[in-house]
């Protein structure tokens, strides 16, 4: 699953601020402290949505030292990689917290105000589902309160349609795009390589399949 393994590097990257001190080197700027990163080891990470992406993603993190828990609508999904708790649970223990859920009406600005302000602890977020799951305004708030951490994206509520490009105009899309607080990628997690190849696979084998359903 390379949603997994990008979650995991956005992880390393973001809490370690490797984005910004390898940009400030090729800039002739040379900062240790400002650069301090977070141990991962013994740290709490909660997945949000325990689907396909989710179990990934947990058993990506088994190496690492850390505790993981999730939240998911249906239950008894709990497995060795990680522990079923209720999201208030969740937002009690987690250092870091991860979306790994569709855009639906009960999803829809998920992380916003009010499940910022339920956390407990100061966290760092990481989004690879859908931009519309959380609601920018409340994330800018969090990342300028010191609430939340900081942020990796790799999908934006101002996505167009295509993913192609942005809606631009917007002035807390923009707070994130120049804030060294926030890592940002072009919704690519998921798009290797690899995965090119086995989706030309997958049509292939669909199209084999209705003509034999045809025979």
């Amino acid at each position: 699953m390379p949603v997994a393994e990008q979650v995991v590097g956005m992880l390393l990257v973001l809490t370690n601020r490797l984005f910004i001190a390898s940009q400030e080197v090729k800039n002739g700027i040379w900062k240790r402290e400002e650069n301090r990163g977070m141990e991962l080891l013994g740290k709490t990470f909660g997945i949000i949505g325990y689907g396909n992406m989710g179990k990934a993603t947990a058993k990506r993190l088994s190496g690492f030292g850390m505790k993981v828990i999730f939240y998911d609508i249906l239950p008894d999904l709990e497995d060795v990689y990680a522990k079923q708790v209720s999201l208030q649970e969740l937002q009690n223990e987690s250092d870091i917290i991860s979306l790994h859920i569709p855009e639906t009406p009960d999803t829809y600005h998920l992380v916003n105000e009010h499940f910022i302000a339920q956390m407990k602890k100061p966290f760092y977020l990481i989004n690879t589902a859908r931009g519309k799951n959380v609601k920018t305004k409340s994330l800018v708030e969090g990342i300028q309160s010191g609430k939340i951490k900081g942020a990796a994206l790799d999908v934006l509520e101002f996505e167009k349609a295509s993913f192609e490009q942005l809606e631009t105009q917007n002035t807390d899309l923009q707070f994130l795009l120049n804030s060294d607080k926030v890592l940002i990628t072009p919704h690519i997690a998921g798009w290797t390589h690899e995965s090119k190849t086995k989706l030309a696979q997958v049509i292939v084998d669909k199209i084999l399949e209705t003509f034999e359903l045809r025979d």
